[in-house]
């Protein structure tokens, strides 16, 4: 009975030691550590936070899996954990909440993801951590107010990341955060945090003052890992140390030009110039009324240290080229504007003996594009300058297939056209002409519209079925043409001929319109209006003859 008794108790030992243990994920590596409780999942499919581990879970190391972001409660049932390894994977985004429901933790590391930002309000749920690895990320953007949950650092770690600007504030007030924490939290005082920043492509120009001078006198309780910080930009500070570099105090953009007020004749070559004193360094853009319609090329150069020069150059200036032109440079501070008036006048010159007047439609200005185009359609657009309101503007529309010649009479300045009828995979030509003078050449332009694939094999199927017909009366020799007719298969022979006569027409066709512009022969295919008056006649003389 006592040896019984004894069995029995033993059972249920290794009963109770086997429900001890814990349960591990397949191709994870469950231990028992110094730090407590750990699993180990490496280089595995693993594409979210396992749910199903111990809550007394203490280390959690989870590398090179395709894990991409950390939902919100991802670790809802691992309230004792302290360490988590998440490097190595592809983690892009942190959601809020995330580390909710772990107030024990001391360390988080996630280098090597794909980290460009950080919901930095995701650490008020852990305020005892103390190591937070974010090197070799993509995280390009830090705000003054990063560190704020984050008072009990002792080691953060930026570096290899894309940062280019940041506030010497995010550090100072980090001393500021510890002393506002200590007086009201039981957690430990920790008076120094070692900090690295190296390995991000600086931008050293007057946003980024603060920080080279920050780095320069750093001192307790912020201890830099590698204080040789090396400015990346601008061209002028790329390769130099921090404490080599003297930066200006930001400026918002002034701007002068050489001329405000320009008149020139038509014809001739023009070049504004705007140039620009910022802190940092300004872009500069132009706008003028017709921009989308005339672009001209601008050239920007530098000037020295935080100074631009840019040159809108304008190329045999038509008269349409008149107006305001406004230089614009702005940085991150702010924005500055400049006004240049430009006047084209025409040409002023006497007509010599026996020579040729300039037309109207030689100083016009037409500029004609096509917006879009479909099987059956055309949207286009225009920008027509006459010299007198009076004027009007002509459209016309020809394709040497159809023989279509559309004429559409509109007042000068910008308009929109279009056409919906029109046939499929055709080519045309659009031209504008002032009033009833024939376009000049450069002002057409020529499309194709797009192809109707139903109808294109619906075509060639014909066609094949016409060819293949036409080559089987061709390999017929004449005596058994002759015969076919006039032997027992007469109705056959007759029907292929007639079939044959059916054939339709294509007669060259004089144009509505004669133009340079419009060049070729124009034909068109009529249908057999004419030849039912040929099969009438064929029919009467058969009858004759019966």
């Amino acid at each position: 009975m006592a040896l019984g008794c004894y069995y029995f108790l033993l059972v249920l030992v290794l009963l109770d030691t086997q429900a001890a243990q814990p349960f591990c994920l397949p191709g994870c590596i469950c231990s028992e550590e110094s730090v407590g409780r750990t699993v180990k999942c490496m280089s595995i499919s693993l594409g979210k936070i396992p749910g199903s581990l111990p809550e007394e879970l203490k280390q959690m190391r989870i590398e090179n899996t395709p894990l991409y972001e950390l939902p919100r409660g991802s670790f809802i049932n691992m309230s004792a954990l302290e360490y988590l390894w998440l490097n190595f994977n592809n983690v892009t985004v942190i959601h809020l909440g995330a580390l909710d429901h772990m107030p024990e933790l001391r360390e988080l590391r996630l280098e090597g993801n794909k980290l460009r930002s950080v919901p930095w309000t995701v650490f008020r749920a852990t305020p005892l951590l103390r190591v937070l690895d974010l090197k070799h990320n993509r995280i390009d953007f830090l705000p003054e107010v990063a560190l704020q949950f984050l008072a009990n650092l002792t080691y953060l770690d930026l570096s290899s990341n894309r940062l280019t600007v940041v506030s010497k504030s995010v550090f100072l007030n980090w001393p500021a955060y510890q002393k506002h924490q200590q007086p009201h939290c039981g957690v430990e005082f920790h008076s120094s945090m070692v900090l690295a920043l190296h390995n991000n492509p600086w931008e050293c120009d007057c946003r980024l003052r603060g920080l080279v001078q920050f780095v320069k006198s750093i001192s307790f309780p912020i201890i830099l890992v590698n204080s040789y910080l090396i400015c990346q930009g601008p061209l002028s500070k790329a390769g130099k140390l921090f404490h080599e570099t003297d930066l200006r105090i930001c400026m918002k953009p002034q701007i002068s030009t050489p001329s405000a007020n320009i008149t020139i004749q038509a014809g001739q070559n023009v070049t504004l110039q705007c140039f620009s004193q910022a802190s940092p360094s300004p872009s500069i853009v132009w706008a003028y009324p017709l921009s989308m319609w005339r672009e001209f090329d601008v050239l920007t150069s530098s000037t020295g240290e935080d100074g631009a020069l840019s040159q809108l150059v304008i190329p045999t200036a038509h008269l349409v080229d008149s107006g305001n032109y406004t230089c614009v440079a702005s940085n991150s501070i702010g924005r500055s504007t400049l006004v240049i008036s430009l006047h084209v006048q025409p040409v002023q010159a006497l007509p010599a003996p026996n020579s040729l007047s300039i037309s109207s439609e030689d100083s016009a200005y037409v500029d004609l594009r096509v917006v879009k185009h479909t099987v059956r359609g055309i949207l286009l657009e225009w920008l027509a300058v006459a010299n007198t309101p009076e004027e009007w503007i002509t459209l016309y529309i020809a394709s040497e297939e159809a023989l279509r010649k559309e004429v559409i009479h509109m007042g000068p300045g910008i308009n929109t056209y279009a056409v919906d009828d029109l046939l499929p995979g055709t080519k045309y030509e659009a031209c504008l002409g002032l009033g009833n003078q024939p376009p000049h050449h450069s002002h057409c332009v020529v499309f194709v519209t797009g192809r109707d694939s139903g109808e294109l094999e619906a075509r060639e199927r014909l066609l094949h079925v016409t060819v293949v017909l036409c080559a089987v009366l061709l390999a017929v020799p004449v005596g058994v043409y002759v015969w076919a007719v006039q032997g027992p298969c007469r109705e056959w022979g007759l029907h292929c001929y007639l079939h044959h006569r059916k054939a339709p027409r294509c007669p060259q066709t004089v144009p509505q319109y004669k133009d340079d512009s419009f060049k070729g022969h124009h034909t068109v295919c009529e249908d057999d209006k004419g030849h039912r008056v040929l099969e009438e006649n064929e029919e009467k003389v058969e009858e004759n003859k019966i």
